[in-house]
């Protein structure tokens, strides 16, 4: 699996953007997707994932409410939109796939993208 993340940018606080995943080498709809966040001097973390049918979602705490991911699997395609963005959301934004049903730790993931930057600037 090939993942590519797009859509990344600067942004003002409060502002909005929608980061893209294209997957290719494979058709998605046997993966739970997932996206993470890394910010300088700090370790990747779990943002949110969706399982493999869209029927479920799973979000950290400090997105809830402000972000949502989805999917289309016919297009190989897994997003996440960011509204009311904050500076401590500035990160290298990745996605990555996995077999995992939990789909919630770094560890599960076994493929993931190059990652896009989301800057937040106050």
């Amino acid at each position: 699996v090939q993942l590519q993340a797009s859509g990344g940018g600067l942004v003002q606080a409060g502002g909005s953007l929608r980061l893209s995943c294209a997957a290719s080498g494979v058709t998605l709809n046997r993966y739970v997707m997932g996206w993470f966040r890394q910010a300088p001097g700090k370790e990747r973390e779990f943002v949110a994932s969706i399982t493999w049918s869209g029927s479920i979602t799973a979000y950290v705490g400090s997105v809830k409410g402000r972000f949502t991911i989805s999917r289309d699997n016919a297009k190989n395609m897994v997003y996440l939109q960011l509204n009311n963005l904050k500076p401590e959301d500035t990160a290298v934004y990745y996605c990555g796939s996995t077999i995992s049903p939990g789909g919630t730790r770094t560890s599960e993931y076994t493929n993931w993208g190059q990652g896009t930057l989301v800057t937040v600037s106050s």
